[in-house]
């Protein structure tokens, strides 16, 4: 009977041992299948994907400085580490091909907007109010009627503004610092809402400083040269704001400044490269990567536009190239050396 017992006993602890063995062949072989199957998927590509991001993005017209906008507004979404698709649309300078653009962006479907130019902004706040905005190269967003005020984005758009808020009063500080009693001359073009309302901030500036202020007003880039033209027997002093038209054909203006030895103050650096000579201006690669960055934050979801108040420049500089200054009979200041960064000519 105790031989039977043992025998028993021996068989039980057997039967024990080869299920414990036979489990861990199981966990072993569901381990191996886990591994081959992840393998599979590397091997067929199917990984979770980053994300691709859609950009449309509006300009007004192309010239120096929006370019550089439109490339710092890139550049800071490629540093962010975003893949993003950019639908790059220019109105050509006129107006009536803003509304088709954005209407074709609402259209696709784009996930945000980036408008470089007020109209380009105005143009995108028409047509949607869902598809999140991100402006630049607008100089009043408050009396454009984009935002409600600086610190009130709208429900869909924020941006970075063009106009530092003492860049006009320090130009026409300097103008008068150094051409006492000049008749300064202005050429814009009355249509753009940007444009009147720096006017304005000129005309206003100029109160209670030696100046005299001559206008003159067009409608397109082909009216420039005439209007700098009959602007020469009547000033000491051209000034051209950050008008797109103007801006656009500014060659025309450099060709009379330099001929008649009139000084050509203007409104941001890629005009001092291009033949002005002096301006308190920004950089616009900067504010349009500050745009980026708010662009960056909005689509990764991180942030809404409702959360990022609209933002001026951070800084203005004095700019001078000193060969156009020579072009245009400027006597120099030996305080230039020390107060300004020299712009070299554009290529």
């Amino acid at each position: 009977m105790k031989r039977w017992l043992q025998l028993m006993a021996i068989a039980v602890i057997a039967v024990l041992a080869l299920a414990a063995c036979g489990g861990g062949n199981d966990e072993a072989e569901t381990e191996e299948e886990n591994t081959s199957s992840s393998e599979e998927s590397e091997e067929t590509g199917e990984t979770e994907e980053a994300e691709t991001y859609t950009v449309g993005a509006s300009q007004i017209v192309e010239h120096p400085s929006l370019d550089r906008a439109y490339e710092g507004f890139q550049a800071a979404l490629e540093e962010a580490g975003l893949d993003v698709e950019f639908d790059f649309q220019s109105a050509q300078n006129d107006p009536n091909n803003v509304k088709p653009i954005s209407d074709g962006f609402v259209a696709d479907g784009v996930d945000l907007i980036f408008a470089n130019s007020t109209p380009s902004a105005l143009g995108a706040a028409e047509a949607t109010s869902d598809i999140p905005i991100v402006f630049t190269s607008v100089t009043d967003a408050v009396d454009a009627g984009l935002v409600p005020s600086m610190d009130e984005p709208g429900e869909n758009i924020t941006g970075v503004l063009d106009l530092h808020p003492d860049a006009i009063a320090e130009t026409i500080k300097f103008i008068d610092s150094y051409y006492k009693d000049a008749t300064v001359g202005l050429i814009y073009n009355a249509g753009e809402p940007n444009s009147v309302t720096q006017i304005e901030a000129v005309q206003e500036a100029a109160e209670g400083t030696s100046l005299t202020l001559q206008e003159r007003t067009v409608a397109n880039g082909s009216e420039v040269q005439q209007a700098a033209t009959t602007l020469v027997s009547d000033v000491d002093v051209f000034y051209i704001i950050t008008d797109n038209t103007v801006v656009e054909a500014l060659d025309s203006v450099i060709s009379v400044a330099n001929d008649q030895d009139i000084p050509l103050v203007v409104g941001e650096p890629d005009s001092v490269a291009k033949g002005g000579f002096a301006t308190f201006g920004i950089d616009y690669f900067t504010i349009g990567h500050r745009t980026g960055e708010m662009a960056a934050d909005i689509l990764t979801g991180e942030k809404t536009t409702t959360d990022i108040p609209v933002e001026y420049p951070p800084e203005i500089q004095l700019f001078i190239n000193k060969d156009a200054a020579e072009e245009q009979g400027v006597e120099w200041q030996d305080e230039w050396d020390e107060e300004a960064q020299f712009v070299d000519p554009a290529e």
